[in-house]
Formats: structure tokens, C-alpha cells, sequence
């Protein structure tokens, strides 16, 4: 067992007792780790944690544990308040998902908890409400996630629903079908909806026939065609230990966690490790228009990004909360919203995925308004290839930066979704400690090397969904503008 003391007191603060509710499920939010980006995104309830004093600061730890059964997890001790909370990741998500059967992957994990064992699914969730205790399941594009939250007294019953839910799900056809039909519902509304629509057909465009083309909960046609062996082999490609990350916070010790993770995992497949290589990413920018009668028009923007673990991404993630990812205080805002008043919000973002890196951005405004607002866009794009950061704006980038780290470690599920993005990023264990060093060291000259290498304002690949006004698909986004 490895344990790493937490050298900073602000960050280690954030670290210690957390007063959240064993309802709680894990987040996955706009994050650093793995990846500082919108995803599909399910948002809880998040309680503050409490005020400690320096020495109970200076206790707190993450402790990396290796169970006899050869399973790992990284755990942050604290026995203040009664409540444990596990987040677990499958590395692998929808992108498993066979051709012609995507959305398998999304109805299986909606599918575990309709039943399990000898329980159907008003069973099982009665059962998890006798104890206050919470399962969740979730699916991405690149993995399969466990929520759990639990009392301490209850962890070991808790953990003991989740080996079953596992284990020996059912799959009904009856779950299947009632299951199917909310997904179906939810597709058709996404096709009816303007930001939805530009998304799918930006994704489409940019991976082609890569599994990142396609929305995690596939489309009305594959899903309508899902048997239930397609959902029991999806379900078997997404659940293996050897891509199994855990973290674990709350009132439980490493030897009791090493046993319970055992007991609950042990008799999992072990599987196999998936493929990293990268996919191709569309390089050439375009402007594609897709006309709906609606009042505001949705746009979704972006071209080939980098990767996490490209050594260039702390300088990219600094440069970009300056050009749009900082909210108010973003070139992009200001220039787009502040000074033209042409949207209400303007963004961007990097999203790197497991086997492709994106930045992306978008913008929703009036018809009349959005071809004036990628004009903007396209211009504060170049201009931060072209001349990267003032000297104050690198520093108020970095004050930010730094100093709001801390909040992400506001409630137990922030703390454990952070634990296993930093496995699954394959960061160290004190990368908590080091993360704001690597802030502070970033230069202008950093920022301005990465944003010429980085930015590709020529070639932003565009997606409008509405009836905007002068703009009509072309090769390029110039070309498109006052057609």
C-alpha cells in the first residue's frame, strides 16, 4: 500500500471531512481529470464540507491499495462523518458498441438495475431505500461508471447489491422493451431539438465511421433493432476488471476496502485492456447549415484537438480559459456578448477523449445574428494563434486556475470522481499536489508556441441548426458567410 500526504493545506482541506448525503452520486462535469470538457452529464446535489482545523488538514491522505484479489483503488480515510462513497469506471463506454448496434452499451447500463438475481426492480431499489444507501450506473463515450453511496454500517450490503447487480443481472425482455421505449422517446425528442441535432451531425462529420460518430444512446434505428443478446454481449464487453479504476472516500479503513472490493469484484471477468490507438479526425473546415424553422439558431464548432497526455496540455487548458473557456472574463465573451451583445453565451472547450482530441466551442443566437457572431469566433481564433496571452491575462488565468482548484473537491462524489479520472488519465498519485505548479509554470511563450500549434481558425468545422440569416453550407466557413 502507497500513501502520498497531501502537502498543500488549502487543497488538503478540501480532502477531509465532506457532509454530503449518502444519496449522492457521482458527477460527471466540466472536470480536469480525465478531461476538463462537457460530456453527457448527469449533475447531483453537492453539500459543502465543512470547516477543520489545521491539524485535521494535515492528516489527510490518498492512499493507493492493492487487494489480494489484485484489484486497485485509490482511497481518502476520513471517519468524521459515517458515509462512504465509491465511483467506479469500465474504461471503454459506448465506444464498444458493435457496428449497427450502437446504443447496446447505453440500454444495458440503463437496463441493471431493472433487476437482479432474485430481485426485479422495485425489489431491488426497495432494498437499497432500507439501507439509505444509492446505486447508479452511467454510460459515456469512452466508459461504463458505478456510483455508490452508502452509510458506513451499511457499506458491506450496499457493496453486496452491487456484486449482484453485476454479477446476475437480468435483462428481462419485459425491462428491455419498457427500457427501449424511454430511449426511443428521448431520441425523438433529440430530433427535434436544434442543439442536439448540430451535435450529432458535427460528431458524424468529424469520426466518420469511427464509434465516436455516433451519440452514446445510438440511434432510433439501431436501438429499435437491439435483441437481447446484442444488450448481453454489449454488457460482457463493458464490464472487466483489467479496466476497472476505483475510488472510494469516507468512514472505511484500506484493510476493510481491500477485502469489500474482493468480495464485490472477485469474481468479474478479468478481460482485457482496450485499444488507445488514435481515430482519424476530419482535418478540413466547413460550414454545414441545417435549416429548421426556429427562432434561434444552435451552432456547435470545433476541429482537431490533442490528447491528455500530450505534454502541451496545461499551456492549451490555460490558453483557452482566456480565449473561452473562462466564462465572463473569455475573449470570446467579451467580444461576442459584451461589446456586440450578439449571443448571451459563447464557449470553448477542449474535449479529449481516449482516442481522439477535439476543441470545441458554440455559440446559440437570433437568426439574424449568427453569421456576425462566427465572423467573431473565427476572428478572437486567429487572433489567439496569431499572438497568444497578454502578460495580465496570463496571470489572472493563473490566479483563477489555481485558486479555484479547491472547489472540486467540494463533496465526497467530486473527490472520488477525481480519484478515478486520475487513474483513468493515467496521472500520478500526487498529480494533486503538482497540478497547480504545473499552472504556475506555464509562460507566454508556452501559451503562444501551443496556440500556433493548436489553433486552426481556417479550418473550424461548423454545424448551425436553424434558419440563420447570410450563411449557407460551403467548404469553408468564409465561403459560407453572407451566402
Amino acid at each position: 500500500m502507497r500513501t502520498l500526504t497531501l502537502a498543500a493545506a488549502g487543497i488538503a482541506a478540501c480532502l477531509i471531512a465532506l457532509p454530503v448525503s449518502a444519496q449522492e452520486t457521482a458527477t460527471e462535469t466540466p472536470t480536469e481529470v480525465p478531461q476538463e470538457t462537457p460530456k453527457e452529464t448527469t449533475t447531483a446535489e453537492e453539500v459543502p464540507a465543512a470547516q477543520e482545523t489545521p491539524q485535521e488538514t494535515a492528516s489527510s491522505r490518498i492512499q493507493e491499495i492493492a487487494t489480494p484479489g489484485g484489484l486497485t483503488a485509490w482511497l481518502v480515510e476520513e471517519h468524521a462523518i459515517p458515509i462512504v462513497t465509491v465511483q467506479i469506471q469500465f474504461d471503454g463506454g459506448a465506444r464498444v458498441d458493435e457496428p449497427g448496434k450502437e446504443g447496446a452499451v447505453n440500454l444495458a447500463t440503463a437496463l441493471i438495475e431493472e433487476g437482479a438475481g432474485d430481485m426485479d426492480n422495485q425489489d431491488f431499489a426497495a432494498r437499497l431505500d432500507d439501507i439509505n444507501s444509492s446505486i447508479g450506473f452511467g454510460a459515456s463515450r469512452d466508459s461504463f461508471s458505478v456510483s455508490v453511496g452508502s452509510l458506513s454500517e451499511n457499506i458491506a450490503e450496499t457493496m453486496d447489491l452491487l456484486r449482484i447487480a453485476l454479477t446476475d443481472p437480468l435483462f428481462t425482455d419485459e425491462a428491455i422493451e419498457r427500457v427501449r421505449e424511454q430511449i426511443l422517446s428521448g431520441l425523438r425528442s433529440a430530433k427535434k431539438n436544434p442543439q442536439s441535432l448540430a451535435g450529432k451531425q458535427w460528431y458524424a462529420a468529424m469520426f466518420g465511421d469511427a464509434s465516436y460518430a455516433t451519440p452514446v444512446s445510438g440511434s432510433i434505428e439501431t436501438v429499435t433493432a437491439l435483441t437481447r443478446d446484442d444488450v448481453l454481449a454489449a454488457y460482457d464487453r463493458m464490464v472487466a476488471t483489467a479496466r476497472m479504476k476505483i475510488g472510494v472516500v469516507g468512514d472505511i479503513d484500506a484493510q476493510t476496502l481491500a477485502a469489500l472490493l474482493d468480495d464485490t469484484f472477485g469474481t468479474l471477468a478479468e478481460g482485457e485492456t482496450l485499444d488507445k490507438t488514435p481515430v482519424t479526425v476530419r482535418e478540413t473546415g466547413g460550414l454545414v447549415v441545417i435549416e429548421e424553422d426556429v427562432p434561434q439558431s444552435s451552432v456547435v464548432l470545433g476541429h482537431r484537438g490533442i490528447l491528455r497526455d500530450d505534454p502541451d496540455y496545461i499551456p492549451a487548458y490555460v490558453m483557452n480559459y482566456v480565449l473561452g473557456g473562462g466564462g465572463l472574463t473569455s475573449r470570446l465573451t467579451d467580444e461576442v456578448r459584451e461589446k456586440k451583445g450578439l449571443a448571451y453565451s459563447v464557449y470553448s472547450y477542449l474535449y479529449p477523449l481516449d482516442r481522439a482530441g477535439l476543441y470545441m466551442g458554440g455559440v446559440a443566437t437570433a437568426n439574424e445574428r449568427v453569421a456576425e457572431s462566427l465572423e467573431l469566433i473565427q476572428q478572437e481564433w486567429a487572433r489567439m494563434a496569431d499572438g497568444g496571452l497578454t502578460a495580465e491575462e496570463l496571470e489572472g488565468a493563473k490566479k483563477y486556475l489555481t485558486g479555484a482548484f479547491a472547489l472540486r473537491f467540494d463533496s465526497n462524489a467530486k473527490i472520488a470522481s477525481f480519484l478515478v479520472g486520475a487513474q483513468s488519465a493515467d496521472l500520478p498519485i500526487d498529480y494533486i499536489d503538482t497540478r497547480n505548479g504545473e499552472v504556475e509554470a506555464v509562460t507566454l511563450e508556452d501559451v503562444a508556441r501551443v496556440a500556433e500549434r493548436l489553433l486552426q481558425p481556417e479550418n473550424l468545422f461548423v454545424v448551425v441548426v436553424g434558419k440563420p440569416e447570410n450563411l449557407k453550407s460551403a467548404d469553408t466557413l468564409a465561403d459560407g458567410i453572407g451566402g
